[in-house]
């Protein structure tokens, strides 16, 4: 009888608190020749620090279009009890949208659009199917936190996810200031997998989706990161784009200040890398968390303005 094969990155148990070292690639090798989109500067900074800012990949232009895109689905998904609108906590202002790739045409064509999709087929060394998508509003004087956090360590415990050969893509939208809650990151960070303590309640996202109390990383554990790879805020101008790691820690402050901080957001995930069953017997999340049904490739398609 053959035995299960080991988890290399256990989590979420009551003796699991540490970290780590990564066993899978950052940069993957390529299956097949891709559409190069980074030279060997950003790849070299990439796989070093774990995130790429690339400022002003979108035009002016393109940023007004997909910004009513973005205002239009507040708009109409704020009131409509939609189960993939996430309300800030206290204030009840939309603080995310989830699947905006399935439920806008915009969205839909933005996932395909080379200067993104090839990024990210370039870095996984695959073809590469939308995980999860969303857009977050933070809007001013009354958006929230996001605590520090591993996508990589939820992902691979709530969703099944197998390996870390996922990246995010963060489209700025509006500008991101040291001000207004822009992105933090640790760079260096994805080199380390930071396992949690503390047991998974099912539904988990019903609540950590406006507030993170499990998967938590240990306050003495971020300090050994941040001790040695600092913390670096990707503030841009809109249009500009950060990709950063599946494993890379991040969060972010609130904010305070009277300018929202808008950004759509997609998960790209390795067709060969597609999820299994949560750990712990938990039960999937849902679809419009955590994709599981229709996978295909996504194929370049240039981003339409109509």
């Amino acid at each position: 009888m053959m035995m299960p094969s080991q988890d290399v990155y256990p989590t979420r148990t009551q003796h699991s608190a540490g970290i780590l070292a990564r066993q899978d690639p950052v940069v993957y090798a390529h299956e097949a020749t891709p559409a190069v989109q980074l030279d060997d500067a950003q790849r070299a900074a990439y796989q070093e620090n774990g995130f790429l800012l690339m400022p002003a990949l979108f035009n002016a232009q393109e940023v007004a279009y997909l910004f009513d895109a973005m205002q239009t689905m507040r708009a109409v998904f704020s009131n409509a009890g939609r189960k993939e609108v996430i309300a800030e906590p206290g204030s009840g202002e939309v603080r995310s949208i989830f699947n905006v790739h399935r439920l806008n045409d915009v969205f839909a064509n933005l996932v395909r659009d080379p200067r993104v999709l090839n990024v990210a087929r370039e870095i996984l060394g695959s073809e590469v199917y939308i995980h999860q998508s969303r857009i977050n509003y933070k809007p001013g004087f009354t958006g929230k936190e996001f605590y520090w956090h591993s996508d990589f360590e939820t992902w691979h415990s709530e969703d099944g996810m197998p390996a870390m050969r996922a990246l995010s893509c963060s489209i700025l939208l509006t500008d991101n200031s040291v001000s207004n809650g822009p992105l933090l990151l640790i760079p260096g960070s994805h080199h380390h997998y930071v396992s949690c303590t503390g047991e998974t309640p099912d539904e988990n996202y019903k609540t950590s989706l406006k507030r993170q109390d499990v998967g938590v990383p240990e306050q003495i554990l971020l300090r050994q990161l941040a001790d040695t790879g600092g913390i670096t805020a990707c503030a841009g101008r809109a249009g500009s784009v950060v990709f950063f790691d599946c494993n890379t820690m991040h969060g972010s402050n609130g904010n305070i200040t009277p300018y929202p901080r808008s950004n759509v957001f997609f998960v790209y995930n390795s067709i060969v890398n597609q999820l299994d069953a949560p750990r712990g017997g938990l039960t999937p999340r849902p679809e419009f968390i955590a994709a599981r049904e229709g996978i295909a490739a996504l194929s370049p398609l240039p981003l339409a303005l109509d």
